[in-house]
């Protein structure tokens, strides 16, 4: 099967889901013995990211033996990358007083954990759970919170070490993110700038607070001889990664990202987590709630599976050279 086809056959799944569980719907009360999950998400319903976590969840949680409308509810709202939003599905959710919820990325975490202290919360794609006050520490999570990073530290010197492989090699990056969505970006931007020496190349953060700062923050970048870009996880640059990529692609800019999508959808190169793979994971410890075990109990862990990306038309648009090294070691080689 081939990387477009796998991407149809999930946005088939996605929309069939989409179709069957409302993601704005209000929440109808549970038949006798039937179990409630809330799930709350920052991308929109439409996004193809929210289409396959979606899918992913839905298809693991039936491999557990939950299943939709027949012993589990599944109670869908999503955060469109609007912070009021958010909160005002956190409100919902709560009110339909699930049996666990599901909170993917952090600003869910964060609405959810200020409205319940009893409800268990599994999340997902959160990327640094003990230093934002979600978790007492990752082995103890000390509350009625646990689940999965996205995160771990050799990462960020993966993330450049891809971008001074490509030929012509660049002299500087820039490191885009949005400082109010990503409070952990110092975890990231530490160890690039300790990094950035020994490969003679100069890193500097470029903070964007809003959408309207991409473009003209790209297109100034690119008045400087050897630029290029490092972008950041968090759901600001998800969500907007369309003016990301539209921005780096008229700029001539050469970029790593971290999330496939990304690549999938234009961008030169990528290494993250399997998000999917997450939400895999996460099925599993909501099993292990609905089935009486405690968060308190379950250890928070750490991303176990990670993907390179390259787009080779993207490559060739930029006139840069991807090194058959770098292309040996991909997961997945678009052309």
């Amino acid at each position: 099967m081939t990387a477009r086809s796998r991407m149809q056959r999930r946005d088939f799944i996605g929309l069939v889901i989409g179709a069957t569980l409302p993601l704005g719907a209000r929440a109808e009360p549970p038949r006798e013995g039937m179990r409630r999950l809330g799930v709350l998400t920052v991308t929109a319903p439409d996004d193809p990211v929210s289409k396959a976590r979606a899918a992913v969840l839905s298809e693991s949680l039936a491999a557990l033996d939950w299943k939709q409308g027949d012993n589990l509810t599944i109670d869908w709202r999503d955060g469109s990358s609007e912070l009021a939003r958010i909160e005002r599905a956190a409100d919902e959710l709560i009110t339909a007083a699930p049996d666990v919820l599901l909170a993917v990325g952090t600003p869910s975490v964060e609405a959810l954990r200020r409205r319940t202290g009893t409800i268990p919360i599994v999340f997902a794609v959160v990327t640094d759970p003990v230093g934002q006050g979600f978790v007492a520490s990752l082995a103890r999570p000390g509350g009625n919170i646990t689940g999965f990073t996205d995160y771990d530290g050799p990462m960020a010197g993966k993330w450049l070490e891809m971008l001074m492989q490509i030929t012509p090699a660049p002299a500087r990056v820039a490191v885009l993110f949005n400082p109010s969505i990503a409070p952990f970006a110092e975890i990231m931007l530490g160890p690039l700038r300790e990094l950035a020496p020994s490969l003679a190349v100069t890193v500097r953060a470029v903070p964007l607070r809003d959408a309207a700062a991409i473009a003209p923050a790209i297109s100034a970048l690119s008045a400087e001889k050897g630029m290029a870009l490092l972008v950041l996880p968090d759901y600001f640059t998800i969500s907007n990664r369309a003016s990301i990529l539209g921005s780096a692609a008229q700029a001539r800019l050469p970029a790593v990202y971290w999330n496939r999508t990304f690549v999938a959808e234009g961008g030169l190169m990528s290494y993250g987590t399997d998000n999917n793979d997450i939400i895999r994971r996460a099925a599993v410890y909501i099993d292990r709630i609905l089935k009486g075990e405690k968060p308190v109990d379950l250890p928070v862990q750490n991303p176990t599976k990670f993907e390179l990306a390259i787009k080779l038309k993207t490559a060739k648009t930029l006139g840069v050279t991807i090194p058959p090294s770098l292309l040996a070691t991909a997961d997945e080689v678009i052309e």
